[in-house]
């Protein structure tokens, strides 16, 4: 997607502080952490919305687990919240699925 910002990271159009990357992932610190350590583990295909998964897109959802659980240890982090925003309402700002790894701090309640 020609506007899509993460699209523009991913092609090197926009530079990033990249933490990991493989065939299907990306992760980056991101420009306006809430908390000492806020990563975005961003899906390299450009699909807006969890709605909008394939049967395969879902089944690499999985490895994403094993990417947070990577850069999380690389980090020192034991505790952290993992947040997926998933349409407008829900406060999804760069429609291209991502998720925030924060941590490094106490965090509260959500709400």
């Amino acid at each position: 997607m020609a506007d899509c910002v993460f699209c523009k990271i991913l092609n090197g159009e926009i530079p990033s502080e990249k933490v990991y990357e493989d065939d299907d992932f990306i992760v980056i610190k991101d420009i306006k952490p809430v908390a000492p350590v806020h990563l975005l583990a961003i899906y390299k295909k450009h699909v807006p919305t969890v709605s909008e998964l394939s049967l395969e897109d879902s089944q690499k959802m999985w490895k994403l687990f094993e990417v947070i659980k990577m850069v999380t240890k690389i980090n020192g982090l034991e505790s952290y919240r993992i947040v997926q925003n998933n349409g407008k309402d829900a406060g999804q700002e760069v429609h291209h699925i991502h998720f925030h790894i924060i941590g490094g701090r106490k965090l509260g309640p959500l709400g």
